[in-house]
């Protein structure tokens, strides 16, 4: 089941593209967090995704909004650091590899019967909460404005 608003965050370590170890508690501790699951790296949606959020990303920054974005696969951290540097992307990409999808099931996105995320998306509050929370079909383009909206009014 996934993740309900109110719900407290699982404190969750992945490894980034970087080869760094990401916890949440880290990601959440002077900020707001959109935490954005994408079934596969390199596919056509989550690359729209993945420039959308690092649009998003780089404006939050400009505007010195305190809103950070963590987009999660099941793919390796290898593969993470190939797509990161395709796409010249700034977003934190972190890995579910291993043990292959914890992430995602701890948030109620995994899909075990394909071994993959589905296209949740989660705003976590700095004090670990989850503001919202959203699951769409893997073929539909998520838009991100109420997700930044939620993280911004979180703050």
């Amino acid at each position: 089941m996934i993740l309900r608003p109110g719900d407290r965050a699982p404190d969750l370590s992945l490894p980034d593209q970087h080869g760094s170890v990401i916890t949440l508690a880290e990601a959440t501790e002077r900020s707001a967090l959109v935490l954005a699951f994408v079934p596969f790296a390199f596919s056509p949606i989550c690359g729209d995704e993945l420039a959308a959020l690092d649009e998003r990303q780089t404006r939050m920054r400009q505007a010195e909004e305190a809103v950070s974005v963590l987009v999660v696969s099941v793919d390796s951290k290898y593969t993470l650091a190939a797509w990161s540097q395709q796409t010249g992307t700034d977003v934190l990409l972190g890995s579910d590899f291993w043990p292959h999808g914890a992430a995602a099931r701890a948030f109620g996105v995994f899909d075990p019967h394909h071994g993959v995320a589905e296209r949740g998306v989660f705003v976590i509050s700095p004090a670990g909460t989850i503001v919202s929370g959203r699951q769409v079909a893997r073929t539909e383009t998520r838009n991100f404005s109420a997700d930044f909206d939620a993280a911004l009014s979180s703050l």
